[in-house]
């Protein structure tokens, strides 16, 4: 099939009359019949009512043009994020019938700006679990290899977006569960700053660890996207007093005159990468450099201190929502959400204490790095994603990564591709990282590394 056009590509078609958005999403629903059997991306299709509104968006913008750069356009949302009139099920048992009666602030948010949603996507049971073979759901596939997962939790959302299925969705990160499925599907995944994106609407499972994220296969249309779904919700308690911004300004500006720390000893010695990880990494380090950048080596704590933080945070927290389902009906969990869950409920307050005193040095030394440098280097998964079907391979590589440490700071970070595994044709990515607030220049450095590498031309097959 031929690579489809990115969400930034088709919003340029649309402003200049090229394309409209009824045809731009029956080619997309094409595309989902042919691959869809086989990926398991969606819990519930909604393309018929996505078709009504894009119809009503053609000629909305025929008559007067775009209301928004996404006027018209398809995002997909992982199912524990609201949309009225239809079920959240959390790809659980618990929750088949939870019906809403409002959208998340989320997709209110895009609805106005005029987006269209074709489907609610896979998910991990509750952002947790793992792919499960023991839920009303089958766990969504990896589109460049359909016998290997896709990262999760946001498993569909990753899948479908690396498919081409869709040209954007949203996903939610606690630990890293946007930037590993997009990781894992060769796409660009988005962990902003804490606050600046709202939660409400969306099925918690740690207070002050949960993001909700942009998910698209350039880093243009992520930051086309951010800026559709940021901002301040007095309605969300978590939520930062700021403005959704321009964060396509700098795109650009490319890579010369930005500082870059990279921050080697997380895969070199606290969660040894693999050997074509390492190189991929030190590869991309170098053709920064290349492209003008300052790239110097620098030191963070340990991801072994990231992890235990948020570990003893996320399960703490995670109890208080689902500290009464595990007591009273723990067989309607999957057995590995259940596995995953149930540590909270021997989580003492002293740990849980502890843990906040540790996170906020965590957080003063990781902004001590950025005062010599403007974006921190790092890997995001230090495996290929492993077989769907091997559930010891599953546990051993979910937590090689160093996506959860900045959950536990809350700084914005980004994942994108920077290569292909040789064995079996997977995408290997890196993450970039910068100040609180400061996704633009995220973004200037992603798409600076982007366009030189030219990973994002590369799809599933081709």
């Amino acid at each position: 099939m031929s690579a489809p056009m990115t969400l930034a590509e088709a919003s340029a078609a649309i402003a200049r009359k090229r394309l409209s958005p009824l045809e731009y999403l029956d080619t997309l629903k094409a595309r989902f019949d042919a691959l869809e059997p086989t990926l398991n991306t969606s819990v519930r299709p909604l393309w018929e009512e996505a078709r009504e509104d894009a119809r009503k968006a053609t000629r909305r913008i025929a008559r007067s043009g775009p209301r928004s750069a996404i006027d018209g356009l398809p995002v997909g949302l992982k199912d524990i994020i609201d949309i009225k009139g239809h079920p959240t099920t959390c790809h659980s048992r618990h929750l088949l019938d939870n019906m809403k009666q409002a959208d998340a602030a989320v997709v209110a948010q895009l609805r106005a700006a005029g987006a269209v949603f074709p489907a609610k996507l896979a998910t991990h049971e509750f952002a947790i679990g793992g792919p499960a073979f023991d839920l009303p759901f089958p766990p969504a596939r990896n589109p460049w290899n359909r016998a290997h997962h896709p990262g999760g939790s946001s498993s569909g959302s990753g899948s479908a977006v690396g498919a081409g299925i869709l040209p954007a969705a949203l996903g939610t990160d606690t630990g890293g569960s946007v930037r590993h499925p997009a990781s894992h599907c060769g796409i660009v995944g988005m962990k902003a700053t804490y606050g600046l994106v709202s939660r409400r609407g969306v099925f918690p499972l740690s207070y002050t660890l949960d993001h909700v994220g942009p998910m698209t296969k350039d880093v243009a249309s992520n930051a086309l996207l951010l800026g559709a779904i940021a901002g301040h919700d007095p309605e969300d308690p978590g939520s930062a007093a700021r403005k959704a911004e321009n964060y396509r300004r700098a795109l650009g500006k490319g890579l010369k005159g930005l500082t870059i720390g990279y921050v080697r000893h997380f895969h070199e010695a606290d969660q040894p990468a693999t050997a074509e990880v390492a190189a991929a990494l030190d590869a991309a380090a170098k053709l920064m450099a290349k492209e003008g950048a300052k790239v110097k080596t620098v030191a963070l704590p340990s991801l072994n201190d990231f992890a235990g933080v948020n570990r003893a945070i996320l399960m703490s927290e995670s109890c208080a929502i689902h500290g009464r389902w595990l007591r009273e009906s723990p067989e309607l969990y999957s057995n590995l959400t259940r596995k995953r869950l149930a540590p909270g409920l021997f989580v003492r307050a002293e740990d849980y204490v502890q843990a906040q005193r540790r996170r906020r040095e965590l957080v003063a030394a990781v902004e001590a790095a950025f005062a010599g440098c403007d974006v921190l280097l790092t890997a995001s998964s230090m495996d290929p994603a492993c077989r769907i079907d091997d559930p010891e391979a599953v546990e051993v590589t979910y937590p090689r990564q160093a996506r959860t440490a900045f959950n536990v700071t809350g700084h914005p970070a980004l994942t994108l591709m920077c290569g292909l595994s040789a064995e079996a044709g997977l995408p290997l990515s890196l993450q970039l990282v910068g100040r609180y607030f400061e996704e633009a220049v995220i973004y200037r450095a992603a798409a600076g590394y982007e366009r030189a590498a030219g990973w994002k031309d590369r799809w599933p097959g081709a």
